[in-house]
């Protein structure tokens, strides 16, 4: 999976459990789509990449440069405390979020289309759950319509 900076669901793919997440980065990146925003040319791929060390190899570095992306990943055999993780718990928690839906967390269905299915549909339910909720700001909100802001009836 692969998401923007707040935990939205970008792009997401199936693979087996024995398989090494690594080899699924260049596909991930390439199936996100075209993001509207500012004038011009929608962005297709984001700007940087977090990553664990898990994702450090220089192969898939280079790869990623490749297309234009700036890999922020942690480059193994160094200590701890490098400060990425203040910025990647977002993926975790839409893992989290993902667990929420029961069928999920532990993958019943023999068929592989099933479960890609309700993936997609998981993720599509977090989107869809960011908007009815977004993120808090720190702007106080405004008072609802016909109620007095000194708070008079």
């Amino acid at each position: 999976m692969i998401t923007d900076a707040t935990g939205i669901p970008l792009a997401v793919t199936l693979t087996g459990g024995n398989r090494n997440d690594v080899t699924q980065l260049i596909p991930l990146l390439q199936a996100v789509p075209p993001v509207r925003g500012k004038r011009g040319r929608p962005r297709r791929r984001p700007g940087m990449v977090l990553g664990d060390r898990g994702y450090d190899h220089d192969k898939y570095r280079r790869l990623v440069w490749s297309l234009g992306v700036k890999p922020v990943i942690a480059r193994r055999g160094t200590e701890h405390g490098s400060g990425l993780g203040t910025q990647r718990w977002v993926v975790e928690r839409a893992f989290a979020h993902l667990h929420w839906f029961r069928r999920l967390r532990i993958r019943w269905e023999i068929r592989d289309d099933i479960h890609e299915a309700f993936l997609a549909l998981g993720c599509a339910l977090i989107c869809w759950r960011r908007l009815l909720n977004p993120l808090t700001t720190s702007e106080p909100s405004a008072p609802s319509p016909g109620a007095n802001a000194a708070g008079d009836p």
